[in-house]
């Protein structure tokens, strides 16, 4: 349990870092609260033994630990209200009712990356849990057309695909006819394994077997149906922090951001609430400088998407975590419409 004292020194602590990336000695803290140097250093010294701060080797100042940042974030953090213009923002994308969906994640996700000068990413809710419900084709033009897959939940999917020259327009819609057959109400997770089932067992093996690339194109369709979107925004923002001015550190970075390696950091995170994971709490070593802050979006217990921002360590946790929060109850809306 720490003193008012003591945690007065360790939020000013927080926040003067966030604001000059540099260590902050007793004499900066003795300035601001008007308490003597020798006692801003007892304290820091037992707050440095909690483990909520760490000495630098290049300054007397202190710097806030992974733990001293999760301190901040659990018992420190008020209900600022002074980001109300971030907000109004937000409103204004949302209120625009003809702007499509995947459209309107993907402009708040640039918007947010503008309001925190981080990086954003959005993860797509999943149809993986969804079951089959009806399968249409419908031609656009010659050789081309668009397969629909319409699931329990009402989710539609299209995708556009090449019909093979020569193909008879009767036997596509024979083929349309089977796929809604055999694989109505089917998990999407399980269409490709039914289908090659159903090929290689039963009688419409016979049928099937000259339209091969049609069946070929459909699979490449439905798995990519199960498939959550990615949304990634303001991945050099990161480039401009301090703590990436090492070259090392920057190539370390930018290969994991271009291997698309990020998104793995929010693939686990849907079925939780926010998660904060500071530093050394993330796996992947190009992260170990980096704050992973994650909430979920969406509807139902399977349909869930994640939005995330990483940013440094040191980031600006007082305005970031009420964007985060508000922005997902936005994008929430947008599965309910």
């Amino acid at each position: 349990m720490l003193s008012i004292r003591q945690k007065s020194i360790l939020k000013l602590i927080v926040d003067e870092f966030v604001k000059t990336a540099e260590p902050i000695g007793s004499k900066t803290l003795a300035d601001l609260l008007d308490i003597s140097s020798a006692t801003i250093r007892n304290e820091m010294a037992f707050l440095e033994d909690l483990g909520l701060l760490e000495k630098t080797h290049t300054s007397s100042g202190r710097i806030p630990s992974d733990k001293g940042y999760h301190y901040y974030i659990e018992k420190l953090l008020s209900n600022n209200q002074s980001y109300s213009d971030s907000f109004t923002v937000i409103d204004e994308l949302f209120s625009n009712k003809d702007i499509k969906r995947d459209e309107a994640i993907r402009q708040a996700m640039n918007l947010l990356s503008q309001l925190t000068n981080y990086t954003t990413i959005a993860l797509g809710p999943s149809a993986y849990g969804s079951r089959v419900k009806k399968i249409e084709l419908v031609p656009l033009y010659e050789n081309v057309s668009v397969l629909l897959v319409i699931t329990n939940r009402g989710h539609v999917e299209s995708k556009q695909i090449t019909i093979p020259d020569n193909t008879d327009v009767e036997e596509m819609k024979r083929v349309i006819e089977i796929f809604n057959d055999i694989l109505f109400d089917c998990p999407i997770s399980q269409v490709s394994e039914k289908l090659h089932y159903e090929i290689n067992e039963h009688k419409i093996k016979e049928i099937l077997i000259y339209n091969s690339t049609i069946i070929e194109t459909f699979l490449e369709a439905f798995t990519k149906f199960t498939q959550s979107k990615y949304y990634l925004s303001g991945q050099s923002n990161m480039l401009y922090q301090p703590e990436f001015s090492d070259i090392g550190r920057v190539r370390e970075l930018l290969s994991f951001f271009e291997k698309n390696d990020i998104f793995k950091l929010v693939e686990d995170t849907r079925n939780t609430g926010i998660t904060v994971k500071i530093g050394k709490e993330n796996a992947v070593s190009a992260m170990r400088n980096c704050t992973v802050i994650t909430v979920p979006y969406g509807f139902g217990d399977n349909a869930k998407g994640t939005i995330a921002v990483v940013g440094p360590t040191r980031m600006e946790y007082q305005k970031v975590i009420p964007l985060i929060k508000y922005l997902a109850k936005h994008m929430s809306k947008l599965y309910k419409e």
